[in-house]
C-alpha cells in the first residue's frame, strides 16, 4: 500500500471502533469526506457505501465503495477493509482500496491504516497525484487520525478541533507576514532590520509545536515501522 498512518490513541476500543464504522460518526472527523452514507445491503454481505467530496461550495464530487470488518479476532484485535470508485471525471481517485486496523496495547490502541489508488486523466493524472494530490491524501489522512485522537482522548469534538486549527493557521499566518510587510517600507534603519525579524517569524510560524488541543498531522506515524501485511478480508470484497 502506498500510504500508511498511525495513531497511538488511549481510548476504549469499542468507542474508538463505533467513531470509525459508524458513517454519521466518521464524517465528523475524517478530512478527506464530506457525507458518507451507508447504502441498502443484504444481511450478512458486506456494507454498501456512498461517499462524497465538497471541493468548493458548488462542486461535489461522488463515489461508492463496499466494506467490512471483523470485530472479533485472535487477540482482540480487529480489523476493516474496503474498496471504493468513483466514476466522476472530476474526480483524479478512480478506484482503490485499503484497510484500518486497531491493535490493542498495554498503552492504547495503535489505529493504523494503508491504501493505495489508481489515479485517472491518463499521464498528466500521474503527475498530478505524485506532486500534489498523494502528498496530500497522506496529510490529511494524519490529520484527521491527530482530530479522531483529541476527540476520543480529551473529548473534543471534532468541530471544535477544527476550529481551533483555523485560529491556530491564522495565527502563524500573522506572524509570518507582519515582519515581512515592514521590508515593504522605504529602504531605511527599521526596513533592514526587519529583514531578520522576518526570518524569524517564518521560522517561528513553521517550527512552533501545534497547541496540545490542536489536530497536527505530524503527531502521527507516516512510515510502516515494519511490513504492512494486508489482511485477507480485503481479498474476499469486490470492486464496486
Amino acid at each position: 500500500m502506498a500510504l500508511y498512518v498511525e495513531a497511538r490513541i488511549h481510548a476504549d476500543l469499542d468507542t474508538l471502533w463505533e467513531r470509525t464504522q459508524d458513517p454519521a460518526e466518521h464524517q465528523r472527523w475524517d478530512l478527506r469526506f464530506t457525507e458518507i452514507a451507508y447504502l441498502p445491503s443484504a444481511p450478512g454481505e458486506p456494507r454498501r457505501f456512498r461517499y462524497a467530496v465538497r471541493l468548493l461550495p458548488f462542486l461535489t464530487v461522488a463515489g461508492t465503495g463496499v466494506s467490512a470488518g471483523e470485530r472479533h479476532r485472535a487477540g482482540g484485535d480487529r480489523v476493516s477493509a474496503l474498496r471504493f470508485a468513483s466514476p466522476d471525471p472530476l474526480s483524479l481517485l478512480a478506484v482503490g482500496s485499503g484497510y484500518w486496523r486497531y491493535v490493542q496495547g498495554q498503552d492504547g490502541v495503535r489505529f493504523l491504516t494503508a491504501y493505495d489508488y489508481q489515479p485517472r486523466w491518463g499521464r498528466l493524472g500521474r503527475v498530478a497525484d505524485r506532486v500534489l494530490f498523494r502528498p496530500l491524501m497522506g496529510w490529511a489522512t494524519a490529520w484527521s487520525f491527530d482530530r479522531l485522537r483529541l476527540w476520543c482522548e480529551n473529548g473534543v469534538p471534532p468541530e471544535r478541533a477544527r476550529t481551533r486549527w483555523l485560529l491556530e493557521l491564522g495565527a502563524r499566518l500573522l506572524l509570518a507576514g507582519v515582519p515581512f510587510t515592514t521590508t515593504l517600507l522605504p529602504l531605511g534603519a527599521l526596513s533592514l532590520a526587519a529583514v531578520p525579524l522576518t526570518v524569524l517569524g517564518l521560522l517561528a510560524a513553521l517550527c512552533l509545536p501545534p497547541a496540545p488541543g490542536t489536530p497536527a498531522a505530524r503527531r502521527c506515524l507516516r512510515t510502516a515501522p515494519g511490513r504492512s501485511r494486508t489482511p485477507r478480508l480485503l481479498a474476499t470484497l469486490e470492486q464496486p
